[in-house]
């Protein structure tokens, strides 16, 4: 049986006490066990601080920057094993399992890729200066500097890999050290990233911890100086900003949240054509890709009401070709949720969305899985509801089902209204709307932009060439307002700031901007 180990104060070090199990999800075996019962917490995070923040603070941004293609090159040269091991214990298929790995490896390249474009040197300039007096001499500027602290991050279940790496490149980058813990449940391949980073040395002692399993009582000896990133459940985002760590020492905290993301059908795209097709096609695979578990997938879909019955019949034989089963097998196109637990949550999920509309497509949790023992594993059914008469309290708008469901609804097909249905959701990562009428994205995408961190539009001149919604970008913001949690990640450089303090200097201009790195 695989132990596996935190890595803390520059080495490994075995928990003790009670351990937590992971299992392949597709057959519920056993594959590895993991406690962090007995670690110190309070030394982990004072030994990031003091030894990787000091390291990577005396490092240039161009340094920093060579660290991360050593990392991404690390985690690349490794990439067949570690998507073997998200098929193990992820239940990703291939596919899903090259998603996640082929994310992290990219964004640490993509933030290796902006290190080049910064200044070679510690401080980052914001915008311009401005004079302050009535001359010049008199002169004030603003710049960011790396927090003397350390950047906690807590990951989610659903990408291991890419969860772990998005955030680690840019408080990397920035110049803070990184203590990340993921979910215990699929911590496999974060643990194995985190070998070979090590093994790689690409990194100065301290830069990078790892928390195997529970984080204990390590939030309540963070201070003014450290980060918290969260991605998960609302709830759990909830306790965490109560922390009394966070709350006495004002932390400062980034939440990713639910999100019940959508996609708005415009009225004028027609059957058969690139955009309908597009549309399709991104609902579709949100629905399979990663059994669901996205923070991105499309949950709602929205057509124009005499469109319904035309997209519930597309989707529903697009949805009759994913093969369910064990991700091992070639064949299959989509693999279980990650955990028992989760498997009950979808499933109860499915019965509360069914308050407000009516199941079209799907079997729940009555699947006999390909290379599988019927009643063995975690498997859910891709599932297709439709609510002909959507209203705000509807479960539809209010919960989020991390699985492989989605829900079809109406609008009159004007841009207006989607946007108003949509902003039922109380806050999202991403919705997508697909339309050439320039005067319906207009309205629908200006609509959406309050409520949404992003907004990704389908038309006919980039149908061949579109990123699909759920795929973040690490030069775009990632995060949203209310329900999404109201944070923001990624964005290149604007990720920065997160883990940077934004200081005004103000005095003698020349000192002001040799100091701002502005002059020599």
């Amino acid at each position: 049986m695989m132990e596996l180990k935190s890595y803390v104060g520059g080495k490994w070090v075995a928990g003790t006490g009670k351990h937590a199990a992971l299992v392949n999800p597709a057959t519920e075996e056993e594959i590895a066990r993991a406690s962090t019962e007995g670690v110190d917490m309070k030394a982990a995070l004072s030994f990031a601080r003091d030894v990787g923040g000091k390291s990577l603070r005396a490092m240039t941004f161009r340094q920093r920057g060579e660290m991360l293609r050593a990392m991404s090159k690390a985690i690349h040269a490794k990439r067949d094993e570690l998507i073997g091991l998200a098929v193990q214990n992820g239940g990703n298929t291939r596919s899903d399992g090259k998603f996640d790995i082929d994310g992290a490896w990219g964004t640490l390249a993509a933030y290796a890729d902006l290190a080049a474009e910064l200044p070679d040197g510690h401080v980052l300039p914001d915008g311009d200066g401005v004079q302050l007096g009535r001359s010049p001499r008199l002169w004030g500027d603003h710049v960011f500097l790396p927090r003397v602290g350390a950047a906690v991050h807590v990951n989610a279940f659903n990408f291991p890999a890419w969860g772990l790496a998005e955030k680690a490149a840019t408080a990397l980058l920035a110049g803070m050290p990184v203590v990340s813990k993921p979910a215990t449940s699929t911590g496999l391949v974060a643990h194995r990233i985190v070998e070979l980073l090590v093994e790689s040395g690409a990194m100065p002692e301290g830069a990078l911890s790892f928390l195997c399993a529970g984080a204990g009582d390590l939030l309540d000896h963070v201070g003014g100086q450290d980060v918290l990133a969260f991605t998960g459940g609302s709830s759990t985002g909830q306790l965490l900003r109560a922390g009394k760590g966070v709350i006495a020492h004002s932390v400062r905290v980034n939440v990713e949240a639910d999100s019940l993301n959508a996609a708005v059908l415009g009225p004028d795209v027609e059957v058969g054509s690139d955009v309908w097709n597009l549309f399709l096609a991104d609902v579709a695979r949100d629905v399979q890709q990663k059994t669901g578990q996205k923070c991105t997938a499309i949950r709602r879909v929205y057509a124009p009401k005499d469109r319904v019955a035309e997209v519930v019949d597309a989707l529903k034989e697009r949805l009759s070709a994913i093969k369910v089963g064990d991700p091992s097998h070639a064949d299959v196109t989509m693999g279980p949720v990650a955990t028992a637990q989760q498997k009950r949550d979808v499933l109860a999920g499915i019965d509360k969305l069914a308050s407000a509309g009516k199941v079209v497509f799907g079997t729940g949790a009555d699947v006999t899985p390909i290379g599988g023992q019927k009643g063995k594993g975690f498997f859910v059914s891709p599932t297709l509801l439709v609510c002909e008469a959507p209203s705000a309290a509807d479960a539809i708008h209010n919960h989020e089902v991390f699985g492989p469901v989605a829900t079809v609804m109406p609008y009159d097909g004007t841009g207006a209204r989607a946007a108003e249905l949509v902003s039922w959701g109380g806050g999202g990562l991403v919705s997508s709307v697909y339309s050439d009428d320039k005067e319906f994205l207009a309205q629908a995408v200006l609509g959406l932009a309050p409520f949404h961190g992003r907004v990704t539009i389908g038309s006919s001149k980039i149908a061949a060439q579109a990123v699909p919604p759920g795929t973040v970008m690490p030069q775009l913001i990632h995060g949203g307002p209310g329900r999404a949690g109201g944070g923001e990640e990624l964005g290149g450089r604007r990720g920065l700031a997160f883990y940077m303090q934004r200081v005004a200097l103000q005095g003698d201009r020349a000192i002001v901007e040799a100091l701002a790195g502005r002059r020599a």
